[in-house]
């Protein structure tokens, strides 16, 4: 091996720069407690460019799904304040950066597709809940670029996002990259948080 020089597998450790993970983000406890009011969150269906996701949503704070008659989202609840605070060290921000919050409730069987989050969006940081799932990454092209290809796009890193990890998408994962997950074996929430470009 030469001078130390290690070549890294696609998978695993080898991320987009700017893609931080970290298992044990929070305990026990503190899922369990975040599950609960989950729980009581009223989920609405997602649909975007004109089809229905399979996963359920809550949006607090910025949100771009909302139509001018619905009205503002309602402001990020209190109960998400401490994974706020804990998620923007993290992040390398202040809480109050964090200008959206969006809960999932993936069931078993709901994937989500290809997609690099909506543009007014920078920092992207995300806390799963109750079971595991994989992301999977690859580099972004627009859509007249990947029409205009001839061989199908592949997956180019992947990540277990287990429960009571974090992770933030940051710098070249965030602009350069779209991130995918596969359908989920069992109830899965994810929390996520967005600060505004």
């Amino acid at each position: 091996m030469g001078t130390g020089t290690m070549s890294l597998s696609l998978f695993g450790a080898d991320l987009p720069p700017g893609f931080s993970h970290r298992d044990d983000f929070i305990t026990t406890a503190e899922e369990a407690d975040l599950a609960a009011h989950i729980e009581r969150v009223e989920f609405a269906t997602f649909e975007m460019r004109g089809v229905v996701a399979r996963r359920r949503v809550a949006f607090f704070g910025a949100s771009y799904d909302r139509a001018p008659a619905d009205g503002p989202s309602p402001p990020i609840p209190e109960f998400l304040f401490p994974i706020r605070e804990r998620l923007a060290a993290f992040a390398g921000v202040h809480p109050q950066d964090f200008a959206m919050a969006l809960i999932n409730e993936y069931r078993p069987g709901t994937p989500i597709g290809w997609h690099r989050d909506a543009p007014q969006y920078d920092i992207i940081a995300g806390v799963s809940l109750l079971s595991p799932c994989v992301m999977r990454l690859r580099p972004y092209v627009s859509p007249s670029q990947a029409a205009a290809q001839q061989t199908p796009r592949k997956t180019t890193h992947e990540t277990e996002l287990l429960p009571r990890s974090a992770y933030v998408i940051k710098g070249e994962a965030r602009s350069g990259y779209e991130h995918s997950i596969p359908a989920v074996s069992a109830l899965r929430y994810s929390i996520t948080l967005r600060t505004l470009r």
